[in-house]
């Protein structure tokens, strides 16, 4: 927290804590209540922990809510709260606090009070002041107490509304006028303000920093039609107080402290880009947890419902998962019969989602079976956050940069396995084509690839999921009998031309990613898709049954890697 003028004196760290850097950042929230779960502490501890740090909570008020609205409001005694703050800061050493619900006039000025004399890393701002239905929350003595305290803050999350009664100003209609509010509140405070796209109108329902020098930085999302927003500005404040936490932890842990000495996170500065990715972080988990909070079935109907706050965890939980592939356990069909290879019918389970019907059709049975067998991983491919974002255009450059810097990575071992497939193919038409493809894989797409990733940092190395699946083309295609080999191969042909074509469908103009969806969306790569289905559909016919069913679940497995290839940018951390 910025220290009032004269600087006030910095406190002691508590002397039962630890000296050094924690793992993560010990997060205080100050904010009232909701027993329903969905806003104020409640949500504020549950963003807290889902986006990498320990909760605490001060509360500043007791409040009957639920989704519907607020009934009743109880404010404890002044003293009880500092009796709150005093036990928390006397026994830990607080590396960020996000502020919400203050309520009235002496309330602020207590926390301030508070916060000024025992001054912390990082202070977050929500300032509650108009309640969702336009009402006023503050009486005019308490609205300016917050205006006082916006300068002494880090970053300050106003809705519209608010940013206006900040500035004094009515509500901006459009980004444009937001932005300006924005810039001259954070020019006169000398806090980072962000205006949350949210109350605004447009696709794009993203979030902007806006810097006391008078930059910004964009985080785009699309807007969701969606009613469970409620408590989504607590969320997002306390999770960005947490991010930027975590941000100043990447830079203690190049500065570890001696010990007995302060918390290093203290001797460190955010910068805008320090922002800008806690903004992205926070910005992205609150979209994937509106958009799974219709999940919950939290609330009547008639409000506004929680957003599911470990949507994202349970996601990286699933992806996490040890258990082998459902697909590689099985041994019979669902009416019992041996999964032998004997027939298409025989060559692997029933996926429990339908395929639907492929735009580059299937050559034979084989395939045919192949293509419905892997309509479940299918399904979720297109469920992804990242194919989603790529075909609306909301993708954000880092995401992008990060998928084709890994592609990059991939095409190189994918062009290698394809040359070895091209030796052991038994026909000389086999030869050519996957020879022909390796060619490609390298002399075509690695030419858009290196021309987007010029200018732009690269990781310098494949992630896990990268090395995973290359490891497991290079192996099948060198190791295992041909047609297994060639089955492995398939869905980087076959996946990829059909998201490609969901994706082509999506391109403009105005598209930011309008070239690469172009590659995709060919004639030309349609035509080695389908040549690659006859290669395999030929394999399969002269292979041994048991070489039918090695190569079905090689097939399954490529699929679920590519699922995986696509959905890795949304996991990646820095």
């Amino acid at each position: 927290m910025k220290a009032e003028q004269p600087t006030a004196p910095t406190c002691a760290p508590a002397t039962n804590t630890a000296a050094g850097t924690p793992n993560v950042p010990r997060v205080l929230s100050i904010a009232g209540t909701d027993p329903s779960g969905g806003a104020g502490i409640q949500a504020d501890l549950k963003s807290i922990t889902a986006s990498g740090g320990y909760g605490m909570c001060v509360t500043t008020s007791l409040v009957a809510q639920n989704t519907c609205g607020v009934r009743e409001v109880f404010t404890p005694p002044l003293e009880f709260l500092t009796a709150q703050l005093a036990a928390v800061f006397d026994d830990v050493t607080v590396d960020a606090v996000k502020i919400g619900m203050l309520g009235d006039a002496d309330t602020i000025r207590t926390v301030r009070t508070w916060l000024s004399e025992h001054p912390v890393p990082v202070v977050v701002l929500d300032p509650v002041m108009i309640a969702s239905s336009g009402d006023r929350l503050l009486q005019a003595e308490a609205e300016q107490a917050l205006r006082d305290l916006v300068p002494l803050v880090d970053v300050i999350t106003p809705n519209i509304p608010e940013l206006a009664v900040l500035c004094e100003k009515e509500p901006a209609q459009t980004f444009e006028e937001a932005h300006e509010q924005a810039a001259n509140l954070a020019a006169a405070t000398g806090t980072t303000v962000i205006v949350k796209g949210g109350h605004l109108h447009g696709d794009d329902a993203g979030n902007t920093a806006v810097f006391p020098d008078g930059t910004c930085a964009h985080v785009r999302t699309p807007r969701l039609d969606s009613r469970n927003t409620h408590g989504t500005g607590c969320s997002l404040s306390s999770s960005l107080a947490t991010r930027l936490g975590v941000e100043l932890l990447q830079h203690a842990k190049t500065a570890e402290p001696a010990v007995g000495e302060e918390n290093a996170l203290s001797k460190n500065t955010l910068t805008s880009e320090d922002t800008h990715r806690a903004l992205q972080w926070s910005t992205r988990w609150l979209h994937e947890s509106i958009a799974a909070g219709a999940g919950l079935h939290v609330g009547s109907g008639e409000g506004h419902g929680p957003v599911d706050h470990a949507a994202r965890a349970r996601r990286l939980e699933a992806a996490a998962s040890a258990y082998p592939w459902r697909h590689l356990l099985a041994t019979t069909d669902s009416e019992g019969n041996t999964l032998d290879g004997t027939s298409p019918e025989r060559l692997l389970p029933a996926s429990p989602v339908p395929a639907g019907e492929a735009v580059v059709k299937p050559a034979g049975p084989w395939t045919a079976a192949l293509w419905a067998a892997g309509g479940e991983t299918w399904r979720q491919i297109l469920d992804l956050p990242f194919v989603s974002a790529l075909g609306d255009g909301t993708l954000d450059e880092d995401l992008f940069s990060f998928y084709l810097d890994q592609d990059a990575l991939y095409l190189r071992d994918y062009s290698r396995a394809l040359a070895t497939l091209s030796a052991r193919a038994d026909t000389a038409k086999g030869q050519v084509h996957w020879a022909a493809g390796a060619h490609e894989a390298i002399a075509a797409e690695s030419q858009l690839h290196e021309g987007w990733l010029a200018n732009r940092a690269r990781l310098g190395g494949p992630s896990p999921i990268t090395m995973g699946y290359t490891n497991f083309l290079r192996a099948f295609t060198a190791g295992e009998d041909y047609v297994v080999g060639a089955a492995a191969i398939l869905p980087c042909y076959w996946l990829y031309e059909e998201v490609g074509a969901v994706l082509f469908s999506q391109n403009h103009e105005g598209h930011p990613y309008a070239d690469w969806l172009s590659l995709y969306g060919g004639e030309e790569f349609a035509a080695d898709v389908a040549r690659s289905l006859a290669e395999v559909e030929h394999a399969f016919e002269v292979a041994s049954p048991a070489q039918r069913v090695r190569a079905a679940q090689a097939y399954l497995s490529a699929c679920v890697y590519e699922r995986e290839f696509f959905d890795q940018a949304h996991r990646a951390l820095r």
